[in-house]
């Protein structure tokens, strides 16, 4: 059985239960949710020491951050200490994007490094053992790929991300419309040029209902990916696109219909006035399926900020009803890998912007956090105000700067609070700190 098939069986598992409890709801309310397809629990029945999280409607918008060895210089160690950092700051789970290096290791030991979900790309192991074992990704055959992703399944992912809904058709649209820039997936672009070169077409399409049985098997989400994700905003909901996101709500429907828990990955650069009809449309041709989106970010020229342009997109993406942020890192555009310090900002700020949109949703708590922080404020309650932060270690830490004269009060105002003052004469509060 699956959280799927359990939650159409009318169940209750420990996992809804545990979730529920967490998010402040009835369980029953995280049943129905995963029995329509609404909330998905990625939590893979081989997975050691999983602490289960739910994605979906009605629940808080999560975030995931992404790791992974990335030529000859990557280390695991290196990896390892950015999942840690990345959950410290409050990542909700987390990616493996490996592809180079030992693969298989990496994700054994990024398995056993966190209690979050988990996820994958497995094509990005396909091509590189292709490589090897072959000279070229682009001899890489159909068992190849299923293969390696069995063995991730089979190693306890909770979530695999594939480029299913990439098609000839999608192809051949993308080249007829003319796009600004044409692909900026990394496995989609790899899984492009190999079906151009071998004249095939893509082997997770034609062979869904084997990705389908070994989703089920190991009760693994699948998180469909958007081979022709828009790589500036001005091929955001180009034909290409929505014809793949089509493509990709029939997927969805098939695999409810095997029992499978699924979500869609997408969309990219998107600009303000795209997010909310992009999510729109893609709630309705995909079912109401929780959507996991890149960012999004919102304009091409913020290189070396664009954890601050994801978290714009990001906030207005889940206002409008995404559930699923992948942070995006201050060095996403500019060609290299980001480090430690950049992974832990690009959470927060994703963060930043899933707590702006919980508050818009009105999801359960949110308010009563702002509230109780605001609360702190009012009183000069500094050790209050700390510990409600997202991040208290940064807000501790811009707080042991101060000056003596601001010590009592922030920054702006000094020993001429207006906080003291105005309290002091409406006669809200006596007290002083």
């Amino acid at each position: 059985m699956t959280q799927l098939s359990e939650a159409l069986a009318g169940n209750i598992t420990a996992a809804m239960k545990f979730i529920a409890e967490k998010e402040g709801i009835e369980p029953e309310q995280v049943r129905q949710g995963v029995a329509e397809g609404v909330i998905v629990i990625p939590a893979n029945k081989q997975r050691k020491g999983l602490i289960p999280t739910g994605i979906g409607t009605g629940l808080r918008t999560k975030v995931s951050a992404s790791v992974g060895l990335y030529g000859a210089r990557a280390s695991i160690d290196v990896e390892l200490e950015k999942i840690e950092v990345a959950v410290d700051a409050g990542a909700d789970c987390v990616m493996d994007l490996s592809v180079s290096g030992d693969i298989d290791a990496m994700r054994k030991k990024s398995l056993a490094a966190t209690s979050t979900p988990v996820g994958t790309l497995p094509l990005y192991q396909a091509i590189a053992e292709a490589a090897v074992k072959r000279g070229s990704p682009l001899k890489m055959t159909a068992d190849d790929l299923f293969e390696v992703i069995e063995r991730q399944a089979a190693d306890g992912v909770d979530f695999l991300a594939l480029h299913c809904g990439t098609t000839m058709g999608v192809i051949q649209r993308a080249k007829s419309e003319g796009r600004i820039d044409p692909l900026v997936s990394y496995g989609g672009s790899h899984l492009i040029g190999w079906m151009i070169h071998n004249r095939e077409e893509n082997p997770l399409y034609t062979q869904y209902d084997r990705v389908l049985e070994i989703a089920r098997k190991y009760d693994v989400t699948l998180s469909l990916a958007d081979g022709m994700r828009p790589g500036c905003v001005a091929d955001s909901l180009d034909g290409a696109q929505v014809h793949e996101l089509v493509i990709l709500g029939e997927m969805v429907r098939r695999a409810r219909e095997a029992g499978v828990q699924i979500m869609v990955k997408g969309p990219g650069h998107v600009p303000l006035n795209h997010i909310d009809a992009t999510v729109t449309l893609q709630k309705s041709l995909c079912r109401g399926a929780p959507y996991f989106v890149f960012g999004p970010v919102v304009t091409d020229i913020a290189s070396g900020y664009d954890h601050i342009s994801g978290a714009i997109g990001g906030a207005i993406a889940a206002w409008a009803g995404a559930e699923l942020i992948c942070y995006v890192t201050a060095a996403e555009h500019i060609g290299s890998i980001p480090d430690v310090t950049q992974v832990r900002e690009g959470v927060i700020a994703a963060r930043i912007g899933a707590h702006a949109a919980d508050l818009a949703k009105g999801i359960n708590g949110a308010a009563d956090w702002d509230l109780r922080l605001s609360r702190a404020r009012k009183e000069l309650d500094w050790e209050a105000q700390l510990n409600l932060a997202l991040d208290p270690k940064r807000a501790r830490e811009l707080r042991s700067r101060r000056s003596e004269e601001s010590s009592e009060a922030c920054a702006m105002c000094g020993k001429y609070c207006a906080m003291k003052v105005v309290s002091q004469y409406l006669g809200i509060a006596e007290r002083t700190c």
